[in-house]
């Protein structure tokens, strides 16, 4: 195997498949990015068994062959090379020989054939999103997917595509938030899948990178997610989501409307003497006024009151502050709608503006 590419075009999508590639391996095999050449097309796939990003490169000559290097120093070697460098690299035998300029150095290779694919059935779904789209839907609801909770199938993201729609929903048990985007494309049946947490995260990461349209494919164990340069394939959690419209409240009758970066650096402020473990944070509205408080194990307290647009009648209600933040953090409009019924209910947060984001937060006992 043989290879002749320019840095830049190496380093983008290796960077995008060592992210995927966990630093501490029970297979030493799965520290290793696996290079295989084909006419003057590298392809470079990195795999953790959940997770497998593969990257496509057109290369200025090559020589066909496979072989899997490690992908933390190839890709440590490569950024650290000057811009514009052309690299080759050269197997021969257990070694591949990077050269670049006067750089000439030798890594460690374990065969192609101890790297282990992802298993993929037949897809069963497939349908075309703007990439720019699909981001803003994950960004969206990404926040509230849970960490290492013992339902493991909330350590994810439920993805549904509908006839003419697809939806992505997350929940940690204490807040869910659940993003729509309409679809031109209209199909018949539907599905609903649980991403992982990592698969959600990678995906991110990789339309970060992209412009255009992505292919989403959906098969019985697995979601791909396709590029002209990258393939990208997570294994599904084997679980049932919760219904999430049942967390839905939809007996709210308290409607406030209050200015998003007033309500944020105010919660901000408060929060700094809240307890830093409960973190919770008590709203008291009235008349045209939002008066939010909090005080702390060492008898320190902060308050601060913001105007808002409401009418009705007084209500006190405890919230966790980092919750309610999050939400503010990812609505795109000035101002924010809360609506609340009592201080037992949960509290729906949305775009005023009619947006496709709805957000729900539980209360708390202060």
């Amino acid at each position: 195997m043989k290879l002749r590419v320019s840095r830049e075009a190496l380093l983008k999508p290796l960077q995008q498949v060592a992210g995927v590639v966990e630093r501490r391996q029970t297979l030493p095999v799965l520290s290793n990015v696996l290079l295989q050449v084909e006419g003057n097309k590298l392809s470079l796939t990195g795999t953790d068994l959940e997770v497998e990003m593969v990257g496509r490169v057109m290369l200025l000559e090559g020589e066909t062959g496979e072989v899997t290097v490690p992908a933390r120093k190839l890709m440590d070697i490569c950024r650290e090379l000057p811009e514009k460098a052309e690299i080759e690299l050269v197997l021969s035998g257990q070694r591949l020989t990077i050269k670049a300029g006067r750089f000439r150095s030798t890594l460690s290779t374990l065969p192609a054939a101890d790297f282990p694919a992802v298993e993929k059935s037949l897809a069963e779904m497939t349908t075309l999103i703007g990439s720019k789209a699909l981001k803003r839907l994950l960004d969206r609801t990404a926040f509230a997917m849970a960490q290492q909770d013992v339902r493991y199938f909330l350590n994810g993201m439920l993805i549904e595509l509908g006839g003419d729609y697809v939806k992505t929903v997350a929940t940690d048990g204490h807040r869910l938030a659940m993003s729509t985007l309409n679809l031109p494309n209209q199909r018949s049946e539907s599905r609903q899948v649980i991403v992982p947490r990592k698969g959600v995260q990678e995906l991110q990461r990789l339309l970060n990178e992209l412009d255009g349209e992505v292919s989403i494919a959906i098969g019985s164990n697995y979601l791909l997610a396709e590029s002209t340069d990258f393939t990208l394939t997570t294994k599904l959690v084997d679980g049932k989501f919760p219904d999430y419209d049942r967390v839905i409240p939809k007996n709210g009758d308290k409607y406030i409307v209050a200015d998003k970066l007033e309500l944020r650096q105010a919660l901000n402020r408060t929060a700094i003497l809240s307890n830093e473990k409960f973190r919770g944070i008590r709203v008291n509205l009235s008349a045209g006024i939002l008066q939010l408080s909090a005080n702390n194990p060492e008898q320190e307290e902060a308050e601060e009151s913001v105007n808002v647009d409401y009418e009705g009648d007084d209500l006190e209600v405890g919230f966790n502050v980092g919750y309610v933040l999050d939400v503010l953090g990812v609505i795109d409009s000035d101002n924010v709608k809360i609506t609340l019924h009592d201080a037992n209910s949960s509290a729906l947060l949305e775009d005023p503006s009619g947006d496709d984001a709805i957000y729900v937060v539980m209360p708390m006992k202060l």
